[in-house]
């Protein structure tokens, strides 16, 4: 599903005009640029919702009628949902698991030497370091300290100076040790986060 058809449920369950709302739906699927496939949904999260969406588009938008949108409910109910067959919302944990592990030793020091050079005040550290927090996971650090995300996430979330330099880690690097799960395809099965959810629903 594209932006604008997400645009279009948006105006259907709140109102308003496409335009409201089709931007922060195509910075939803802004993830397509590095990776073509489902694997790029890692903005389809409460993680993406809390810690990129919320912090640049604010947590409430006013729409042309007037109306003022809860941001976390409109990312829920007119894209995240509507992706995943309206079955569930997928964790970060449940991407992160999909990474492989066979590289960590190597993708450690580059994490490291990424994370000195931009950890430069406490609100950045904390947006670097959120998957780590949220996972337990020292892999799930890749998906902050790469290129795009520091290049292109960052500077949108906190004001800080673009370095031009060559990334040693890049978010194509990290969709290509991703494993692709059945889950992603559209709710086609249930990521980990929704197997009690799925047992639930089959009695």
């Amino acid at each position: 599903m594209n932006p604008y058809k997400h645009a279009e449920i948006s105006v259907k369950n709140w109102g308003g005009k496409i335009e409201d709302y089709y931007p922060i739906h195509q910075f939803m699927d802004c993830t397509k640029e590095v990776c073509s496939d489902n694997r790029h949904r890692i903005l389809h999260t409460h993680w993406g919702i809390f810690r990129v969406i919320n912090p640049i588009f604010g947590e409430v938008i006013s729409n042309s009628d007037g109306k003022l949108i809860n941001v976390k409910d409109l990312c829920e109910r007119d894209h995240i949902l509507p992706d995943f067959k309206n079955k569930f919302i997928p964790t970060l944990a449940d991407f992160v698991a999909c990474i492989e592990e066979r590289e960590i030793d190597d993708w450690k020091q580059k994490i490291e030497t990424l994370h000195q050079k931009y950890a430069s005040s406490k609100q950045v550290k904390d947006i670097l370091l959120s998957p780590l927090h949220l996972t337990g996971q020292l892999k799930a650090l890749l998906l902050t300290h790469n290129s795009w995300f520091l290049n292109y996430i960052l500077p949108k979330i906190q004001p800080i100076e673009i370095q031009l330099l060559d990334f040693e880690i890049s978010a194509h690097e990290i969709f290509q040790a991703m494993r692709f799960e059945l889950w992603m395809d559209n709710g086609t099965t249930f990521p980990p986060s929704a197997n009690k959810l799925n047992q639930i629903k089959t009695f």
